[in-house]
């Protein structure tokens, strides 16, 4: 509980917080506060029959990956929508208040409140799977797009820590659902079943504090903090069929003429931070253009295409006697590449060959 409070706390008060932050903050309060009912529920003074605040968890979690994945992206009031289950359990919370609605031990016992009992089950399921594969596609699809936005991988530009967490975050209501249909069928438990969400939610309390803490704008580190122009919500992946792009034929190939050009002479890619933002401000062409370009006459997303020019780099290096007892790690460094792992993988599909066969086979 209290992990849960400093840490919305600290999400809070980060310097320029961005939309995904205020939401994470605001779903750290919310763990916190379901576990301080719970404790107070439990040992002061019954609050509630049946549990409501985690069915704010799925838009949260939806929410918060759509903010971070999607560029300037705008709260609309149509998101209020998705937290009206969360509402209408919340009122039937405080209508049935005293009344022995939820009763696991006795599920189908032919009472006034067995269909509530059913609606209110499958409605917290279907809703923590829904948002849970809404938000697995949400990141798949953004891992795809930063390849056209960034020379470089990290968890914090592809978010394959927040993919891991938001798989963990399903299996442990699955696993709390199914120990709630084992209760159910005549089966007792040594513990109280919902014990097994109480851990989870001490787990995402701490997931989220150590990464959430971290995690910048991921179009804000596109950025760099300049004030360049930035996109409209959903832009990127218009553009991304080219559709009505406005791009002529004409205007492509001086593009990518001035682009390969640019490549040669001022060999931006052995920056570990280059971003297609970059290259666009040094051309003075628009991003998206370049996208298209690249993706349309070279059939390359951004990041193969830099990374080509860095593997090449590492083999001038390789072949340069200055640079004989330097190691494969520092001369992946020296053109460019931010990993180790990065620049092996980038090399073996390139090259089809590690870096230490490329370097015996030279020798």
């Amino acid at each position: 509980m209290t992990q849960s409070f400093f840490a919305g706390l600290m999400i809070a008060t980060k310097r320029n917080p961005q939309a995904a932050d205020r939401i994470l903050s605001a779903w750290l309060f919310l763990i916190a506060t379901e576990m301080l009912f719970a404790l107070v529920n439990e040992t002061v003074i019954p609050l509630y029959e049946f549990v409501f605040i985690p069915f704010t968890y799925g838009p949260l979690l939806y929410l918060y990956v759509k903010f971070l994945t999607i560029e300037n992206l705008k709260f609309k009031w149509n998101y209020w929508l998705h937290f009206i289950p969360f509402l209408a359990v919340f009122i039937s919370a405080i209508v049935f208040h005293g009344r022995p609605v939820i009763k696991l031990d006795d599920f189908f016992a032919m009472d006034p409140f067995l269909s509530f009992r059913l609606i209110y089950g499958l409605s917290f399921y279907i809703s923590i799977t829904t948002y849970s594969i809404v938000a697995f596609v949400l990141i798949r699809r953004h891992e795809n797009n930063v390849k056209d936005l960034f020379s470089f991988r990290s968890t914090r530009v592809t978010l394959s820590w927040l993919k891991v967490i938001s798989i963990s975050f399903y299996v442990t209501y699955v696993l709390v659902f199914i120990v709630g249909v084992y209760v159910i069928f005549k089966q007792e438990l040594p513990y109280d079943p919902t014990i097994v969400s109480y851990f989870g939610l001490t787990f995402f309390a701490f997931a989220f504090s150590f990464y959430g803490i971290k995690q910048p704008g991921i179009f804000h580190q596109l950025y760099h903090e300049r004030k360049s122009p930035v996109l409209k919500e959903g832009e990127l992946e218009s553009n991304a069929k080219y559709e009505r792009s406005g791009l002529k034929e004409a205007d492509a190939e001086k593009y990518l003429n001035r682009l390969l050009k640019y490549m040669d002479t001022r060999k931006p890619h052995l920056d570990i931070d280059l971003t297609i933002q970059d290259i666009a401000e040094s051309l003075d062409i628009p991003r998206h253009y370049i996208t298209q370009v690249i993706n349309e006459k070279l059939r390359r997303n951004f990041y193969q295409f830099i990374n080509e020019y860095r593997v090449e780099e590492v083999k001038k290096l390789l072949g340069d006697k200055d640079y004989k007892k330097y190691t494969l790690t520092a001369i992946a460094y020296e053109a460019g590449f931010n990993s180790k792992s990065a620049f092996n993988s980038a090399f073996k599909e390139i090259t089809g060959m590690t870096p230490s066969e490329y370097r015996e086979k030279q020798n």
